[in-house]
C-alpha cells in the first residue's frame, strides 16, 4: 500500500501522506514519489493550485523515518538522505503553481521542512512546530537552517533547534509563518483554493517567480527562466528558428 497519494479535484491538485503508524514519518519512497508527483502536477496545464495534506487529525509529518536512515554510513547519510531529500524539497518549493501545506496536527523536523516548502499554510489550533533534531543527536537537513530562516525570524528558529521549543498554532500565526488557524484547516485551505482559480495562470506563475527571486529562492534558475520566457515570445527568437530550418543565415531585427 502506497504511503503517500496523488490526487485531482478539478483545478486542484493534493499530495497526501498517509503513514498513520508511524505518525506520516516520511521514508525514501515517500520522498521519491514526492518528486515523480511533482513532475505529473507540473504536466498538468488545467492544475491551478497544490494542496499538501497528511491523514489524520493529530499529526501532519513527525519528520524522516529514523528507520531509514539511521544504518547508512555518515557519507551515504550526507549524500543519499540529506542532499537527496534537500533537491526534492526545493523541487517542491519551486512548483509553478502556488501550494498550501495544511497542518491538521504537529509537523516536527523534516515535516515542518516539508511545510515550509508550500507557498502558504494552514493550521489547527492544537498543532505545534519543532525542530527536535538535536535530541537523537542530528542537525536539521531539509533546509530548517536555510529555508525556515527567511521564514520565521532567526531568534524563533534557534529556540526551537537549539532549545527545543515547540511554536504553538497562534504563534506561528502572529509571526507570519501560518496564514490562518482554523478548526477545519483543510476546509480552510480548499476555500482559499477556489479563491485563486479565478486569476490567470500566467500572472500567477510569474509572480510566484518574481516573489522567490526576491528572497533567493534559486534566484539563478528563476531569472534565466524569466528571460527565457520573454526571449522566446520575440520575432527575433521566430526569425531564428526559421532560418535555422532553413538553413540560411538570420535576419535579426532587435523586436
Amino acid at each position: 500500500m502506497s504511503k503517500i497519494h496523488l490526487e485531482f479535484d478539478g483545478n486542484i491538485a493534493e499530495i497526501r501522506l498517509d503513514n498513520p503508524a508511524k505518525l506520516n514519518a516520511l521514508t525514501s519512497g515517500m520522498l521519491e514519489a514526492i518528486e515523480k508527483y511533482c513532475a505529473k502536477i507540473e504536466q498538468r496545464r488545467d492544475v491551478r493550485v497544490l494542496l499538501l495534506t497528511a491523514e489524520g487529525s493529530k499529526v501532519f509529518c513527525s519528520g524522516a523515518d529514523i528507520s531509514d536512515w539511521s544504518q547508512l554510513s555518515p557519507s551515504d547519510f550526507a549524500r543519499q538522505w540529506i542532499r537527496e531529500g534537500h533537491r526534492i524539497f526545493d523541487r517542491l518549493a519551486r512548483l509553478s503553481i502556488p501550494t498550501i501545506a495544511v497542518l491538521n496536527g504537529h509537523a516536527f523536523g523534516g515535516g515542518l521542512e516539508l511545510a515550509a516548502t508550500c507557498d502558504i499554510r494552514v493550521m489547527h489550533p492544537t498543532a505545534t512546530l519543532a525542530l527536535p533534531e538535536t535530541g537523537v543527536g542530528i542537525v536539521p537537513g531539509w533546509s530548517g537552517t536555510q529555508r525556515l530562516v527567511r521564514l520565521l525570524p532567526e531568534s524563533i528558529v534557534k529556540e526551537m533547534a537549539l532549545f527545543g521549543r515547540r511554536l504553538s498554532a497562534s504563534r506561528a500565526e502572529q509571526l507570519g509563518f501560518v496564514t490562518e488557524v482554523s478548526e477545519t484547516p483543510y476546509d480552510k485551505a480548499v476555500e482559499i483554493a477556489h479563491s485563486m482559480v479565478k486569476t490567470s495562470p500566467y500572472a500567477t506563475e510569474v509572480v510566484k517567480q518574481m516573489i522567490h527571486a526576491g528572497v533567493r529562492e534559486d534566484t539563478a534558475a528563476l531569472l534565466e527562466a524569466m528571460g527565457g520566457g520573454m526571449i522566446a515570445s520575440s520575432m527575433d527568437k521566430e526569425e531564428g528558428v526559421k532560418a535555422f530550418k532553413e538553413k540560411r543565415k538570420p535576419n535579426f531585427k532587435g523586436q
